[in-house]
Formats: C-alpha cells, structure tokens, sequence
C-alpha cells in the first residue's frame, strides 16, 4: 500500500537536484534565500529603525543616495521625505513583504488542500458546493476581491493576510481536486478504505502524499503573487497603514517626487520588490518543470 505512494525525501531531493541542475533556477534560489536571510537579520542589519521616532530626523529628508547624516553617518540609498534611511527602510519593508507573502500562502494551501480533498474524496454535494465556490471565487479579478474585502474590514497587516487567504484558497482547491479524483481509485486508497482507516488518515495520509508536486509549485508561484498583490493594494491606499513599513507603501511614498529628481525614494523599491517577485517565480517555473515529467526537457 505504502509503494505506491510518493517519498517525501525523493520529492524533495529531485526539486533539489532540479534546481541545481538549472544555472539560472540555482542563482534565483540564491538569491530568494539572501533575500530572506537579510528579512529574518532585519533588525540586527539595518542601520536605524526607520519607524522609530527616535532615529530618524526630519533634517536629513531627500538626501540623495551616499549623503552624510546630520550624526555623521552615511545614507548609502539615500533618505525618504521624513529623513528615514531608504536601506533600512527597504530591509523592514522586506520583512514584512515576505511575511505576508509566506504566511497567506501557507494558509490558503491549508485551506485549498483541505476542501479540494474533501471534494475530492467525498463527491456529490460537497464536491458541487466546493466547485462552485472555487468557480465563483476564480470567476473574479484577486486584486478586486482583495479591495472589496479590505474596504469591509479595514487595514492592517493581519487584515490583508485574511484577504489574501480567502482570494488565493480557490486556486489550490482545484489544483487538489484535481490530483487527488487521479489518485482515489487507485489499488492503495481502496486498500485503505478495506482497512477501515480513519478518513482523516486516508486524506492526509494517503491522497495528500500524491498531490504534493502541484502544491509545491501552486504555493511557491502563490507567494509571489500574494507579495505583488500586498505591495499593489498598499500602493493604492487601502493595505497596509502609513505606520507599518511595505515595499508598496515605500514606493507609493516617492511616487509624487518621482519626476521631480528624487528618484530613490520609489525606484530603489520598486527594484527589490522586482528582484524578489522575479526570484521567486524562477524557482516556481524550475519546479513545476522538474516535479512535472511531461514539462521536463
């Protein structure tokens, strides 16, 4: 019974040797891990706490990327219109970027997962509920829902990770169902079933084991999405508030100078959260070619 279902450790290995076999998977792997080494390191890398009221002075505002502080530091990127350090900035920016990110995308797969496995399993009623409930999810633009929902609830980080979860969970539903209709009929889940094993247990243990390649690469595609969808509605006002640090925020603050010369404050974030999202899909698309055979060359 157990034969029949995939290692986790093989599955792992081949994403592994997939990716290092890839120049330019490996470099973006590289750098999406320097990225989050320098996220979870933020306060002990950063030069100031750019949301300190303490460190940061309104006399050092705009100063051009490589000016001298009023203390006698220097700004490397240069400072925003409250005279806060852009690399700081940037690096507490990032932090909760990748955190939103991370945390709504392992959320909705735990949810997707969960319904695109029961539907699966169970058919019927609850598989027709759950399809039209992906169906009308899937049927409308994330950042619209994303917006609707935000205006409802208001913002906040906690916030635009309930609406990203609820905008996101349809996708990996589908994905789930999908694979796990492939794997019910199969001699191991039938075994199962004769076995008299919990449904718990055959769900988890047993279907889900073979619906890992698409979800590894659903989810890593998904948190990139989740970043870009973030910064978007945090440029358009509505994610996250002024007072908690964002990419979006950071560029939507130097978009009005942006023309002006003061380039720094909006392009320098505007590069990183490229170079991140960019990163991430790269890693995403390696593995959807490894982990799917049919897509490999």
């Amino acid at each position: 019974m157990s034969l029949l279902r995939p290692d986790a450790e093989t599955l792992l290995g081949r994403a592994a040797r997939g990716l290092a076999a890839s120049p330019k998977a490996t470099v973006a792997a590289a750098l999406c891990a320097a990225l989050l080494l320098t996220a979870l390191l933020g306060p002990w890398l950063a030069p100031q706490n750019p949301y300190d009221l303490m460190q940061i002075s309104i006399m050092d505002a705009k100063l051009p990327p490589g000016s001298e502080s009023m203390s006698g530091g220097t700004y490397w990127l240069g400072t925003d219109g409250q005279g806060r350090d852009m690399l700081s900035a940037m690096i507490y920016g990032l932090r909760t970027s990748l955190a939103v990110g991370v945390v709504s995308g392992v959320a909705a797969l735990g949810v997707g997962t969960t319904l695109g496995l029961m539907a699966a399993y169970f058919g019927g009623r609850v598989d027709t509920l759950v399809m039209r409930l992906v169906d009308l999810m899937l049927g409308f633009p994330t950042i619209l829902v994303a917006l609707m929902l935000l205006a409802m609830i208001g913002q906040g980080v906690g916030k635009v990770m309930i609406a990203l979860v609820l905008v996101q969970w349809a996708l990996f539903a589908r994905a789930v169902r999908a694979a796990a209709l492939v794997e019910k009929g199969k001699e191991y889940v039938e075994a199962a079933i004769c076995l008299d094993l919990s449904r718990t247990r055959i769900l988890f243990g047993h279907l889900l084991p073979n619906c890992l390649p698409p979800l590894i690469v659903i989810g890593t595609l998904q948190v990139a999405n989740a970043i870009s969808a973030e910064a978007t509605l945090s440029f358009l006002g509505i994610g996250l508030p002024i007072t908690e640090p964002s990419l979006g925020l950071l560029i939507a603050n130097g978009y009005e100078v942006l023309m002006s010369g003061q380039y720094w404050i909006s392009v320098y974030p505007g590069l990183l959260l490229l170079l991140l999202v960019f990163s991430i899909n790269i890693v995403g698309d390696r593995l959807r070619e490894v982990l799917n055979p049919r897509l490999e060359r």
